[in-house]
């Protein structure tokens, strides 16, 4: 039951990889008579099309699970949980910056700094979060749907200026570079012979320890969901709040320990996800938390599988629009103006006919 879900991701990266892969491959034979070299073109990029859409995937999809877990506990969707991610960012660009100014980064090994920004990030977005619900969310609990949205929305933009004043008034400026220790060369998978010269693909280190990492908290969230005293705490009250304070849960106790794995989920993604990018801004978290939410509605929101599942899906599509939208139409549009696109029209469609999500059940109103 813990490795799972492990399996249903599997089955969804390798079903969404030659989904793709067979749909431009359809494209580019419908162009062949036009453009005969355009089948060896799509080929010779599509590996490294399919890795830039894993690393995609697992980005949305470490998001995604801060979103779902407070959704399946509150039926409330936090807009500020992509701030929170931010912040998990800005905090790893800290100390690395601390340990470059201290002359500790240089000689510290790559894995023992990924679990220092993990560790950091966790904790500081996870008391965020926290604090966020205890003052923000708690207070409007009883009030109509509308009002709490309204007041995470209000926190998103609080968040994003606050950030803003203590990035440009310490060391750390507004675009914040992110110091890492040398994590080596780009490992070099295979070779493509598929036109005049090979065409190597690579996967660099940064974007495997993500992969790696999102998987592994997967796993984690998973066996505390499904196999503990707390995830049965969660999951009862999550089914119904009266019913589980009558049977001796401390409804407001679980409800912020939610709000603190997620938030701490989403600061070790913010931490890994700016260790990749190299740099960091107090408004990075705005976009990423926009295609983390479409990925959680389109895996199921309220699923924890659901939001891995929708995350490598939306990422895989992500990716082949941003790589063959201009290969296909001749560069008349780019690919890249255009993912963004592509990413929101999938939330329309997913909300117009299957409203529950590719893993998520049809659920009835409670009254």
């Amino acid at each position: 039951m813990v490795l799972g879900p492990v399996g249903q991701m599997l089955l969804f990266v390798i079903g969404s990889a030659i989904a793709l892969s067979l749909l431009v491959t359809l494209l580019a034979l419908a162009q062949i008579g036009a453009r005969p070299d355009l089948l060896v073109r799509t080929w010779t990029i599509l590996p490294q099309v399919l890795i830039d859409g894993l690393v995609r995937g697992f980005l949305f999809a470490s998001i995604a699970l801060g979103y779902t877990m407070v959704y399946g506990v509150l039926e409330f969707i936090n807009f500020a949980h992509g701030e929170i991610f931010m912040v998990g960012g800005v905090v790893g660009a800290a100390v690395g910056l601390a340990l470059a100014a201290s002359g500790l980064l240089g000689a510290m090994p790559g894995l023992l700094f990924v679990l220092l920004i993990i560790a950091a990030g966790m904790l500081v977005s996870g008391t965020l979060a926290v604090t966020v619900e205890r003052v923000a969310y708690r207070p409007l609990r009883g009030a109509p749907r509308l009002v709490p949205l309204i007041s995470a929305i209000g926190v998103s933009l609080v968040l994003q200026d606050v950030t803003r004043l203590v990035m440009t008034s310490t060391p750390l400026g507004f675009n914040a570079r992110f110091n890492t220790p040398d994590f080596g060369p780009p490992i070099r998978l295979f070779e493509m012979n598929l036109g005049e010269r090979p065409v190597p693909v690579i996967i660099s280190p940064k974007a495997l320890i993500f992969v790696s990492a999102a998987v592994v908290m997967l796993v984690v969230l998973n066996y505390l969901v499904n196999a503990t005293r707390l995830g049965k705490a969660i999951r009862a009250t999550a089914q119904d709040r009266s019913t589980a304070s009558l049977m001796g849960i401390n409804v407001n106790q679980i409800i912020s320990l939610t709000f603190l794995i997620g938030g701490a989920l989403g600061g070790a993604a913010g931490a890994l996800f700016g260790m990749y990018v190299g740099t960091v801004n107090p408004y990075m978290g705005f976009i990423p938390g926009l295609k983390a939410f479409t990925a959680a509605v389109l895996g199921g929101i309220g699923n924890i599988t659901g939001a891995l599942v929708g995350g490598i899906v939306l990422g895989f599509l992500e990716a082949f629009v941003a790589s063959y939208l201009s290969l296909f139409t001749g560069g008349a549009f780019s690919g890249a103006a255009y993912a963004d696109i592509a990413a929101f029209s999938i939330l329309i469609l997913i909300l117009i006919f299957r409203p529950s999500g590719l893993l998520g059940e049809a659920t009835t109103q409670k009254v």
